[in-house]
């Protein structure tokens, strides 16, 4: 993670930036962090992304959960929900090449 990915979320509201709970409204696209504050335009395929058996969106903030996010905190979160979202287009882009070449195993 090097590299940032091209920015989809925000984290429009001011506040504490303590991590109190960690909740998603699907309907609104929101992580919310506490009563005030959340990470804006995160879709559910986003937030329901797995890796290793972990919810990574869910797993990174619920690990933090008591602890004020610092600046560079809410930055590097921004940043995995930005490269979590170019990971799954590069894996749809695999997919249909492998599709392309009627698939698993190589013929």
């Amino acid at each position: 993670m090097k590299e940032t990915g091209t920015e989809i979320s925000s984290f429009p509201e001011a506040g504490s930036n303590l991590v109190e709970q960690v909740k998603y409204n699907e309907t609104q696209q929101q992580i919310w962090i506490n009563s005030a504050q959340y990470f804006n335009h995160v879709p559910p395929h986003i937030w329901n992304f797995y890796i290793g058996g972990y919810q990574v969106c869910q797993k990174w903030l619920k690990d933090r959960k008591g602890r004020e996010l610092s600046f560079d905190d809410l930055t590097h979160y921004q940043n995995i929900i930005s490269i979590l979202s170019e990971t799954m287009q590069i894996m749809t882009s695999i997919d249909e090449i492998i599709d392309m070449y009627g698939g698993f195993p190589f013929g």
